[in-house]
């Protein structure tokens, strides 16, 4: 028993060192080895911003005066905020922007961010469509800058680089920030090797005539890169594509987040036919499995580490250090949100640990409530 324990520790060990190291380093070693340039030109095709927003009053009016200010041309680009049957003044502050060529899609009844991008599509003109949130603020360049990469014919997809808006009071916003730049790192070298595993729902654009129509739980920004990848496109991160965003402010918020983002994402991974298939998607699929599926699945791994350490303490000191690191790691986590800041790099040290817990432990209870058919569809924003 002591040596079957043995070697599921070792098998866990080895699974969680590859998604948090491994993956990243072979992902770099490809992308160096094999790149894949993407041809870029100053194109201007036509463009549709679709702005998704429930109850945005507070915030819609800088996103509009944001959108218009953006530098493409006026007479080839089209802004649509879809308002998801909002109960606030949002949609009276939309439509005082109609003399501006602001147009406003009401759903008389809210059913979900998915169900709204439906509707918008169906109607959406330009050549480009370029998927927004009302909370984020692009860069001048922006729309120039994700449209560039539509000139190489094999890309469907370039998804954006959203950045979160400094906030020296959070240690929340700390731990997300440098989330992101590891993040940032990945999605680079994939797009550089072919194509990048999803895109961010507040700055990615596609191609109009690739998009298929979703099923009301499905994870937009997910799901849609994937399908276009299956039909043969790149969907590539442009890194010069750039919004500013808040972060969700507290680790509360930011658990239930990525709970629910993992709740919808793993639904929307099974749904896409043949995306874990490698015979199908080649490469690819091994990206997937590495950056998506096996990292959800991270906190069981640690569990059955955890086990199986236990099972073989009396074989050597490497399988005590693993149940009492694993002890102490727990404990540790346990004080990272109840520690000031004013510790400095200790305080951070330990709000990392804290950290990871939480978004394993929300991704798993994500997963769990995917596998029993429990899917998250309508919800208000995390994020201010």
């Amino acid at each position: 028993m002591s040596m079957v324990g043995a070697m599921v520790a070792w098998a866990a060990a080895f699974v969680v060192g590859y998604v948090y190291v491994g993956y990243p380093i072979l992902i770099g070693i490809l992308g160096w080895l094999m790149p894949k340039p993407i041809r870029q030109a100053d194109i201007e095709p036509t463009v549709t911003l679709l702005i998704s927003a429930f109850n945005e009053a507070h915030i819609i009016s800088e996103k509009l005066k944001n959108a218009l200010g953006l530098d493409y041309p006026k007479n080839k680009m089209e802004i649509l905020v879809i308002s998801d049957a909002s109960t606030d003044h949002t949609d009276q502050i939309v439509q005082s922007f109609s003399d501006q060529g602001v147009a406003l899609l009401r759903m008389e009844e809210r059913g979900g961010k998915t169900l709204g991008l439906n509707a918008a599509m169906k109607v959406a003109k330009g050549d480009i469509v370029i998927f927004s949130d009302a909370n984020i603020m692009y860069r001048i360049d922006t729309i120039r800058r994700l449209v560039q990469n539509f000139a190489d014919s094999s890309v469907g997809c370039a998804t954006g680089d959203s950045q979160y808006v400094d906030d020296p009071h959070s240690a929340a916003h700390a731990q997300e920030n440098s989330y992101w730049g590891y993040e940032r790192f990945i999605r680079s070298m994939e797009s550089l090797v072919g194509s990048t595993v999803g895109g961010d729902g507040a700055i990615f654009a596609i191609r109009r005539v690739l998009y298929q129509p979703l099923s009301p739980e499905t994870i937009n920004d997910l799901v849609v890169p994937l399908q276009i990848v299956v039909k043969g496109y790149r969907a590539v991160f442009e890194p010069t594509a750039i919004g500013l965003e808040p972060s969700a402010g507290d680790f509360q918020k930011e658990f239930r987040r990525k709970r629910r983002i993992v709740n919808r994402s793993w639904r929307g991974v099974m749904s896409v036919s043949g995306i874990l298939n490698p015979f199908r998607v080649g490469m690819f699929a091994w990206q997937v499995w590495s950056h998506k599926v096996l990292r959800w699945l991270v906190l069981p791994f640690l569990l059955m580490g955890f086990v199986g350490c236990l099972s073989a303490y009396e074989l050597g000191s490497v399988y005590r250090i693993g149940v009492w690191g694993g002890v102490a790691s727990v404990l540790v986590a346990a004080a990272g949100p109840f520690l000031p800041s004013s510790l400095g790099g200790v305080s951070k040290l330990i709000q990392t640990v804290f950290y990871f817990y939480l978004v394993n432990l929300a991704a798993i209870l994500g997963v769990t409530k995917a596998l029993g058919g429990r899917v998250d569809r309508i919800w208000a924003p995390e994020r201010g």
